[in-house]
C-alpha cells in the first residue's frame, strides 16, 4: 500500500507540498511497478470509455433516426453555460478507478458495502442484469478477456462503478470492479470547504466569512472542476468524488458521461479533460490533414469515427489547467476569494485517434477559440 502522507486537506496551512499523491521517485520499486500497471490499464479503459460515451451514443441516436446534438465549441470554454436538456440516447455513467484499495473507514462517504459488491447474488437481485448460471467471477477483473463486456453491462446502472485494487489478491496487483451502485454522499459544502481550506481562502470552515462568501466558495469549487454551479446528477457526484479521493493518498481517475452536456469528463491527478464529438466538412478535413503532414485518406482512416454525408465526425478533447487563483499561494498565507478571475484555462485542444488506433497521435486543433 502507498504510504499516506500528511495532507493539506487534513492540516491546512502546515503542509507546503502541493501534491496529495506520491510521484514515482517517492515510491518503492514495487509501487512503481503498480503505478505503471495502473496507468497501462487506465489507457485501455480510456479507449473503451471514449467508445461507449461518445461513439456508441452517436449510434444510439442514429438507430432512433434522431439527429445527434453536437456540442457547440463555446460550451467547451471554462465557465460556459450548458443547455439544460437531458438527451435520452446519450450514454450516462460514473466510474471511479482507484490505484490502491479504499480503506473501509471511508465508507461513510463513499458507499461501498457487501450489499453492492459485484457478486452474482447481488447482481441478480438488482434485476438489471440477465446472468446465466455459469456466471464467470473472473470477468470483473481488468485482465479478463470478457472484462469490457462485463463493465458495459453495468454502466447503465445508477450511481457509480468502483474499480480498485483487489485486497484479496495480495500476491500481485489485480484490479477489479469491486462494487456497483456506489453512492458518493459527501456534502458539496464540505467538499468546497475542503478545497477552499487547501487553497487558503478560508482557515477553518466555509461560513467563517459569511453566507455570501460561502456561496462564492461553492461556485468557484464547481469552476475548479470545469462545471457550472447549476449542474446535478453524475457530474456533481464526479467532482465530489474526485475531491474526496484526495484523502486516500494515491492517484485516482473519475469518468463521468453526461446526457446533458454530451461530454465525457475525466478527472485525474493530471487535472480535468472533456471529450466530445465534432463534425468537419471535407475542406476542413483536408486542411487538418495537410497541417499535420498526413494524407487525407490516412486522416479519415485513423481519426474519423463516422460520416454524415461527406462530413466526418471525430473525437475532440479539451484539456484544462489551473490558474494561479486555483493553486495554493506560495507564501501559504490566507487570502480573499475574488469571483472574477478564471480558475481554469484551456491547456490543450486535440483531435483524438479512433479508439484502438496505436500508431497515430492526437492532432492539435484550436477549435474553441477560433
Amino acid at each position: 500500500m502507498v504510504k499516506k502522507k500528511t495532507s493539506p486537506f487534513i492540516l491546512p496551512g502546515l503542509e507546503k507540498k502541493l501534491l496529495f499523491w506520491s510521484v514515482r521517485e517517492e515510491l518503492s520499486y514495487a509501487n512503481r511497478l503498480r503505478r505503471s500497471y495502473y496507468e497501462l490499464l487506465r489507457d485501455e479503459l480510456d479507449q473503451f470509455i471514449l467508445q461507449h460515451a461518445l461513439i456508441d451514443s452517436y449510434h444510439n441516436f442514429l438507430a432512433q433516426k434522431i439527429p445527434y446534438p453536437f456540442v457547440e465549441m463555446r460550451e467547451m470554454k471554462p465557465r460556459a453555460r450548458i443547455p439544460t436538456v437531458e438527451y435520452e440516447y446519450q450514454n450516462a455513467f460514473l466510474v471511479i478507478f482507484v490505484e490502491d484499495t479504499i480503506p473501509a473507514i471511508h465508507k461513510k462517504y463513499i458507499r461501498f458495502f457487501d450489499v453492492n459488491k459485484t457478486t452474482k447474488t447481488n447482481l441478480l437481485a438488482t434485476n438489471a442484469l440477465s446472468l446465466s448460471d455459469k456466471f464467470d467471477r473472473s470477468q470483473k477483473y481488468l485482465e479478463s478477456i470478457h472484462f469490457f463486456d462485463f463493465i458495459k453491462s453495468l454502466l447503465h446502472i445508477d450511481y457509480a462503478l468502483l474499480i480498485q485494487r483487489d485486497p484479496a489478491s495480495m500476491a500481485r496487483d489485480r484490479y477489479v470492479i469491486s462494487h456497483f451502485h456506489v453512492r458518493v454522499d459527501w456534502p458539496i459544502a464540505d467538499a468546497a470547504e475542503d478545497l477552499a481550506r487547501y487553497l487558503r481562502y478560508i482557515s477553518k470552515h466555509i461560513y467563517e466569512k459569511g453566507d455570501k462568501y460561502a456561496e462564492d466558495v461553492q461556485k468557484k469549487y464547481f469552476e475548479y472542476y470545469g462545471l457550472p454551479v447549476t449542474v446535478g446528477g453524475r457530474r456533481t457526484a464526479s467532482v465530489v468524488a474526485a475531491q474526496y479521493l484526495k484523502r486516500i493518498g494515491c492517484i485516482s481517475t473519475v469518468y463521468a458521461g453526461s446526457s446533458e452536456s454530451r461530454t465525457l469528463m475525466r478527472i485525474s491527478e493530471r487535472g480535468v479533460s472533456k471529450a466530445v464529438l465534432i463534425k468537419f466538412t471535407p475542406d476542413e478535413m483536408a486542411r487538418i490533414a495537410e497541417a499535420n503532414d498526413l494524407k487525407l485518406q490516412t486522416f479519415k482512416k485513423n481519426y474519423v469515427v463516422a460520416y454524415e454525408g461527406e462530413e466526418g465526425i471525430c473525437i475532440f478533447q479539451a484539456i484544462y489547467s489551473l490558474t494561479e487563483h486555483s493553486r495554493p499561494p506560495e507564501d501559504g498565507k490566507l487570502r480573499e476569494i475574488n469571483p472574477d478571475p478564471h480558475w481554469l484555462t484551456v491547456r490543450g485542444q486535440h483531435i483524438l485517434p479512433k479508439p484502438g488506433v496505436w500508431q497515430y497521435s492526437p492532432l492539435y486543433l484550436n477549435a474553441i477559440y477560433c
